[in-house]
C-alpha cells in the first residue's frame, strides 16, 4: 500500500459545503452595514446632546446646538450671555455628510417656534432663549437613511432625551 498526500473527493466536498453554509450566513449581514452606520449617526447625536447638558452643568454655563438641516450638520455652541454665534463661540462642529454616517440625513429640527437651536441653560435643562430661564417645549430631530427614520426628542423642563424609529 502506498500512502498519498492529496485530498480526496469527499474531503473536497465537505469544505466546499461548509464554505457555502458560512458564506450564506455572512453575506446577508452585509448589505445591512448603512442600517449600522445611519444608527451610529443617531447615536452620536444623542451623545452630543447629552455632553451639551453636562458640560453647561459642570461649567455652570449655556450651551446650544444649533442644527443646520441644508447642510447636514450642526455645531455646539457656548452661549455667552444672551448670544449665540455658532462662527465665534463653537465648542464643537459635527458634519453627518462623513461616508462614517451612512448617507444619514438630519430632516427635521425643531424646537419651539420654528428654531432649529436647542438650548440649555447652566443647569442642563432646556429653555426657550440663551440667557433666559423659561422652560422649552419638547422638541425633535428626525435622522433619515437607509430607508429608515428615527426621531430623537429631548422632553421639556426635564432635557431627557429618548430615541425612536419611525416608520418611513
Amino acid at each position: 500500500m502506498r500512502s498519498s498526500k492529496a485530498y480526496t473527493l469527499v474531503e473536497l466536498l465537505v469544505v466546499i459545503v461548509i464554505m457555502g453554509i458560512a458564506g450564506a450566513l455572512v453575506i446577508p449581514s452585509m448589505g445591512q452595514t448603512g442600517v449600522l452606520r445611519v444608527q451610529a449617526a443617531v447615536r452620536t447625536v444623542v451623545s452630543d446632546i447629552t455632553f451639551a447638558q453636562s458640560d453647561g452643568l459642570a461649567y455652570q454655563r449655556g450651551r446650544a446646538i444649533v442644527f443646520d438641516v441644508t447642510k447636514n450638520r450642526y455645531t455646539l455652541v457656548d452661549i455667552r450671555g444672551t448670544t449665540i454665534d455658532a462662527d465665534l463661540n463653537a465648542i464643537q462642529a459635527t458634519n453627518l455628510n462623513q461616508a462614517e454616517f451612512g448617507g444619514a440625513r438630519i430632516t427635521k429640527a425643531e424646537f419651539g417656534e420654528a428654531s432649529s437651536t436647542l438650548i440649555f441653560d447652566e443647569m442642563g435643562g432646556p429653555v426657550t432663549t440663551a440667557g433666559g430661564n423659561v422652560p422649552a417645549a419638547d422638541g425633535i430631530i428626525e435622522i433619515t437613511g437607509s430607508d429608515q427614520v428615527f426621531r430623537i426628542t429631548v422632553e421639556g423642563y426635564t432635557g431627557r432625551v429618548t430615541t425612536e424609529r419611525v416608520s418611513p
